[in-house]
């Protein structure tokens, strides 16, 4: 068994599980993050296992002795001592490491693992740039994030997924390989490249932050944490000089305005609620003045990107006060969107916008035109935009999308949509 498994499992069984998951999820990346800085890409696996170990000692530790006063602290020290007597014990890469660091052999037994604060944050910083690299897929991205940025588990990554765990470990596998054998640089871009290499790293984010907010996953339609991972990794960004834009602040107001309505996006059982269906007064005031606030510095520049155009279709969505242009605008960022980075889906969504705007009847024909036969998305708009025109059509829309939704959760308001509208039928 992997040492990972094996700490996720012991971490599950632990009486003191909360702590030490808590801890796990908060403290994991910072320590990998550093000593990855510490040993280069090329020896990552090193790093993960002196972090592993770590939290493994910990686990059989506090099992036995107790949580010690400053659970933290005492992570750090050990990642500490276990990175000294690694150094200690492997003479040849000690000295290899010697000469990357300019240093003579008495130095080297004294390199300092650096877990200050500004160090901590520097090096995840710098990690988010090395780990969302166009040199390897984007799947292979957001997976490495999860495991070393977020400190998700090889089984919570194969869940986000819906694959396995031998597949995600291979595609892991696959992508440090990559990272390794193309000697890929712990380090933040030059300010010249930083533009170039941005846009990789926010495309990361923002699919991590899609799946958390669509999961695709069978147990949840909504993943907070997932959201919560992307929106921590963005405000990294946010709080560095160099990576500060406008584009960045774009997609967080998007995240902000998005996560505002996590409360009433589901019931009780956490069955998905439509947007119409919401209680408003669940949505977080906060949110939404945060997702102005940085909308208002995403505004800087001469710069419209894709992130503009979401963040304010999304801050017209968390809208409280019913506004008679509200349609108009969000119909008009679709139009805009389309035209930046067109995509099916996201002409689906414009076609709910525009039966706001300009009715039923001439969204149908446009829906149609789009003839998304294998999305269950396009099954149930055409079933939605039937409903009270034609409602045989719209119960036979509702039961194509039923045979092909992926998802409990899909499958759910689906059955619902069935029922109401057979309900009406029955009593018309």
């Amino acid at each position: 068994m992997l040492k990972s498994e094996l700490l996720y499992q012991l971490i599950v069984n632990l009486n003191e599980k909360e702590l030490i998951a808590q801890l796990f999820k908060t403290e994991y990346r910072k320590i990998i993050s550093v000593l990855c800085k510490l040993f280069g890409i090329v020896h990552i696996e090193i790093a993960e296992d002196i972090t592993n170990d770590t939290f493994l000692l910990a686990s059989e530790t506090w099992e036995l002795k107790g949580i010690p006063e400053n659970p933290t602290a005492w992570l750090y020290t050990v990642a500490k001592n276990r990175t000294k007597d690694y150094f200690k014990r492997h003479k040849t890469f000690s000295e290899k490491i010697v000469v990357d660091f300019k240093l003579n052999q008495n130095q080297s037994e004294s390199i300092e693992v650096d877990l200050s604060h500004k160090n901590i944050t520097d090096s995840q910083l710098q990690m988010i740039f090395t780990i969302c690299n166009p040199i390897i897929p984007a799947e292979a991205q957001i997976g490495l994030a999860l495991r070393i940025l977020c400190g998700f588990g090889i089984d919570e990554i194969a869940e986000a997924f819906l694959t396995n765990k031998e597949t995600i470990n291979k595609r892991l596998f696959r992508a440090k390989e990559k990272l390794r054998t193309e000697n890929i640089k712990i380090e933040l871009p030059t300010e010249n490249d930083v533009n170039s290499r941005l846009e990789t790293v926010l495309t990361t984010l923002y699919l991590l932050f899609n799946e958390g907010y669509h999961s695709s996953t069978q147990k949840t339609h909504l993943r907070k944490e997932l959201c919560l991972e992307a929106m921590r990794l963005n405000y990294f960004l946010i709080e560095n000089e160099t990576t500060n834009k406008p584009i960045v602040n774009a997609l967080m107001a998007l995240m902000c305005f998005h996560s505002s309505r996590f409360e009433a996006r589901t019931n009780q059982i956490g069955e998905p609620i439509l947007y119409d269906q919401q209680d408003k007064n669940l949505w977080n005031e906060e949110l939404i003045a945060k997702g102005n606030f940085y909308l208002i510095q995403s505004a800087q520049g001469n710069e419209l990107s894709k992130y503009h155009l979401e963040a304010n279709i999304a801050y017209w969505h968390s809208s409280k006060i019913e506004n008679p242009k509200k349609w108009d605008n969000i119909l008009q960022a679709y139009n805009q969107l389309l035209l930046i980075e067109y995509s099916p889906i996201t002409a689906l969504n414009r076609t709910y916008a525009l039966a706001q705007v300009k009715g039923k009847q001439t969204a149908i024909i446009e829906a149609e035109k789009l003839n998304l036969t294998d999305n269950h998305f396009y099954f149930s708009l055409l079933g939605y935009l039937h409903t009270d025109i034609n409602n045989m059509k719209a119960i036979e829309n509702f039961e194509i999308a039923l045979t092909l939704a992926k998802t409990n959760a899909d499958k759910s308001t689906i059955t619902k949509n069935l029922y109401d509208l057979k309900a009406k039928k029955n009593n018309s």
